[in-house]
Order: structure tokens, then sequence, then C-alpha cells
């Protein structure tokens, strides 16, 4: 396990609880030293405690010696330059699977194609996690569903293998295009539906954003040869949902305090963390305009993000859009 946040830590908890012997990584030393001598992570997950099966050791090597599989929870942004240091340890026939629900800023690369294009990983080795997942709901063992996709089904089965427990029930597909963009753009919508909400709009619109910004992660994914029908699942209006509707989702969190005044330097002062729709939204806008596909929602939460734009200006543009959008 690569990561020693918040989701890496919770997966890793699902991994042991499989039956998996886990051996994390992370970049810091103190937090590397909480779970060794505690097993807890006192920073991001205080209250799990993982099993003796679970170590963390900040040497790259240690941790990738003997593995079947190579969980990558890192933050999308920091992936490369990670790889960059310690992607050239990654055993030939390891599974390579990303946890990561984001794309790269400056190429607008999903995570699985830059773990393929920095290690040459081969596609049949890589498998992504996503779906509806609160980290903090999975570390205290509620039941939850996710899917695991890969080009290879095999692939996937393995991976599902290795985390299906009494709690947590994994689902194979094979549309990793589809489980990706589902993961990256409901990070954005929840932006919008936040803003909506801090905006004091009503549950109404809130509910009509989410609905409208289905439709816009659909209409991108079937422009880049996704599965219809995985925007109806887990990856897609599951993971949607959740993002934009819990309490603990760091995304609609987010947006919240942007519909409340706030500026964006001034909730991550206030947070002291950024979320992962903040750091994607222009790199999907900019994907979307590739493709030719009119994403609205997302073009203006990058508007806010990135040009200055007010939450109150966003939602006027709702309005708009709902009440004389095409």
């Amino acid at each position: 396990m690569f990561g020693t946040g918040s989701w890496g830590t919770a997966y890793t908890s699902v991994l042991a609880a499989a039956g998996c012997t886990v051996r994390m990584w992370g970049k810091f030393p103190d937090e590397v030293d909480d779970i060794q001598r505690t097993h807890t992570s006192a920073r991001y997950l205080p209250d799990l405690v993982l099993p003796e099966s679970v170590s963390a050791t900040t040497d790259p090597g240690e941790a990738l010696d003997g593995a079947r599989i190579a969980v990558l929870a890192v933050p999308a942004q920091t992936l490369r330059a990670n790889l960059a240091e310690w992607g050239h340890l990654l055993p030939d026939d390891v599974i390579v699977v990303s946890l990561m629900k984001g794309l790269e800023k400056t190429t607008s690369l999903r995570m699985s194609q830059v773990i393929d294009q920095a290690c040459h990983v081969p596609l049949e080795q890589i498998a992504v996690v996503s779906g509806p997942n609160i980290a903090r709901e999975i570390a205290a063992r509620e039941p939850a569903a996710t899917t695991v996709a890969s080009k290879h089904l095999p692939t996937a089965h393995a991976v599902a293998d290795a985390c299906h427990t009494a709690y947590f029930r994994p689902y194979v597909h094979d549309d990793v295009v589809g489980a990706e963009l589902g993961g990256c753009v409901k990070n954005v919508i929840a932006l919008a539906s936040g803003m909506t909400e801090g905006l004091g709009m009503g549950h109404s619109v809130t509910a009509a954003v989410i609905t409208r910004g289905l439709s816009e992660m659909r209409a991108l994914g079937e422009a880049m040869g996704a599965h219809p029908a995985t925007f109806a699942g887990l990856a897609g209006v599951g993971d949607l949902v959740v993002t934009c509707l819990s309490p603990h989702s760091r995304n609609s969190t987010f947006g919240r305090n942007l519909g409340k005044g706030l500026t964006v330097d001034e909730v991550v002062a206030v947070t002291k963390q950024t979320a992962e729709g903040v750091s994607s939204c222009a790199a999907m806008l900019a994907l979307a305009q590739a493709h030719g596909v009119w994403m609205p929602i997302v073009a203006n939460v990058t508007a806010v993000v990135h040009e200055g734009r007010t939450a109150t200006e966003f939602g006027q543009v709702i309005r708009d859009l709902l009440t004389a959008g095409e």
C-alpha cells in the first residue's frame, strides 16, 4: 500500500480483514512510526486499530518486497513524481491498483494512464477501485460495495478476491475508463452541489445539479468509449450521490464553504486541505473540450476555482441553466 492517508489506511484495513498481509509505504516518518508502534493513524483515522498483519515503512523497496498487488493511494497530482522515485521497483508481474480519483493537471490523463506511461505497466496488470466508499465508514466496517475494474477481468477478480470481506463487497468490471471518469467527475459535481447548499438554494436545486452532473459524466464517458451502463452503477451514480450528500465528503464540504462566501484559498486555510475536484476541474474541462462535450457545470466550477467567479455568480448560472438551458 503506497499512501498512509485516510482512504489508503481504510482500504488497508479491508485488505487485512480479507486475510492479506499488508506493508504500507509512507512519505512522512511520523505517520509511519504511528502505524508501526500503535497500529493507528493518529492524523487520519485515530479510532481505527490496524491488525498485526499490517506494517509500515518509509522504504519503497521494503514495501514491495514479495508483493503480488501494489495499491497506490497517493494524491493524484503527486503520482507521476512518486513513480519517478520508486516506480522502477515494481515487480514485473505485480498487479497495480489505483485508489486515486483525479486527472493529472498538466495532461488530463487518468491515473491508470499515468501508471502505464510512467512505469510501462501493461494495462492488463492495472486495476482501479472506484465506488461510494467513505473512508471513515469503511474503517468502522459499515457495509459497503465498490467497483474493481480492469481491462483484463482475471486481474479485476484477483483484486476483488483480495478485498472481499463480510462488510465490503467488490463487483468486477472491464470498463476502466468509465470507472475512473466516474470517480473524477463526481468530485467536481460535489463542489457544485456543495455550493448550492452553501448558498441556501434548497434540496430541489441540489438534486437537479446532481442529476444534471450525472448527465455530464455520462456524456464525457461515452465520448471517451466508456460503457453507458457504468454510470448507472456504483462507480457512477453511486459514488456521485455519496460524494455530494455525505457530511464526510471533502469535495462537498469544500463547495459548501465556497457557497458561504469563502475563497478557495480561505477554504484551504480553514480546512487545512484541498479537494480533488479543485485540483482536477480544469483538466476535466480541457478533456471535455478536446472531445467536443459540453459540460456547463464543470465549466462554471472551474470558473469559480480558477477564474475568480464568485459562488453567488455560480448560483445565478445554475438558476439560468435549470430554467432556460438546453
